[in-house]
């Protein structure tokens, strides 16, 4: 069929078949002038060998001129009980590191949340423009297993638990 395009999915079809799609809640964070922050779904494990994990960042976001300078992130797992603190996170215009929020300098000089599941502290590797967001791939150079508990999910435009 030459000549023949594709058509596109349409922006609003394509949010809600991915509001249906339940993702892992993570938190960015990055050094620069100042810390900072934002919650993150898109998460994905890239590579085991190298170990390699990626994740998306608006052009638009408060975060992004630094995360963009940025050589290094922490990448924080949240557990079921940290809502509040992802939603914090995801809201502009608010100091996202004041209290309740409980963080230290960590390797790196990256800002690392406290009581999280896990963490892992990242060497950026690349990063690729796609579309109004950017592709971050980055190297875990230091890991650290946290408190023990269920993840906290994004799902249907809220989050979410494990059911089990």
């Amino acid at each position: 069929m030459t000549g023949h395009r594709p058509v596109l999915v349409e922006s609003a079809l394509f949010r809600s078949v991915f509001r249906r799609h339940a993702a892992g809640v993570t938190i960015v964070t990055a050094q620069g002038a100042h810390p900072v922050g934002f919650t993150a779904t898109s998460l994905a494990s890239l590579s085991v060998n190298p170990p390699l994990l990626t994740f998306g960042i608006s052009a638009t976001a408060s975060s992004w001129p630094v995360v963009n300078a940025a050589r290094h992130v922490g990448v924080h797992f949240l557990g079921e009980e940290q809502e509040t603190l992802a939603a914090t996170f995801a809201r502009s215009g608010v100091d996202r590191f004041a209290a309740p929020a409980s963080w230290h300098q960590g390797p790196e000089g990256v800002p690392v949340l406290d009581g999280v599941l896990a963490l892992l502290i990242c060497r950026v590797v690349s990063r690729v423009a796609a579309g109004d967001h950017t592709l971050v791939i980055a190297e875990p150079v230091h890991a650290q297993q946290g408190k023990e508990g269920q993840p906290l999910l994004y799902h249907d435009g809220g989050y979410a638990t494990l059911r089990t």
